[in-house]
């Protein structure tokens, strides 16, 4: 193996950036979408069947991430979902990253939900 495939292999990015409608795609073929922004964050609004971990808190939950299925991380203008999505690449197959976060989900008109279903809200 050439040195700079070797480098692009450990330290290249090995996840995939998506939009809000393949994200909303993937996730109604079962991928994971995986929020992690703040609780508060979460509480004001999220996708529909997403998943919650805070971003703080993964490193010490990835036990709790399936790795038969793609997971899509997402948070609220895609830069703390990047070091998700990063993170995760290591050791879970397929992960992709909503570019744009929650701000591009609803621009692009996905549902935004909070507690009980009502409609949700960014902040």
């Amino acid at each position: 193996m050439k040195l700079g495939a070797g480098l692009k292999q450990l330290f290249g990015k090995r996840y995939t950036s998506v939009g809000p409608e393949r994200a909303a795609a993937l996730v109604a073929g079962g991928a994971v979408l995986l929020d992690v922004r703040e609780p508060a964050e979460w509480r004001a609004g999220h996708a529909p069947r997403a998943r919650h971990i805070p971003l703080g808190r993964l490193a010490e939950r990835l036990g709790d991430i399936p790795t038969d299925r793609p997971v899509i991380t997402v948070c609220r203008s895609g830069a703390r979902s990047r070091q998700a999505a990063a993170l995760l690449a290591r050791d879970h197959g397929q992960v992709h990253n909503l570019t744009g976060g929650m701000r591009a989900w609803v621009g692009a008109g996905c549902a935004l939900q909070a507690k009980g279903g009502r409609p949700g809200r960014l902040i």
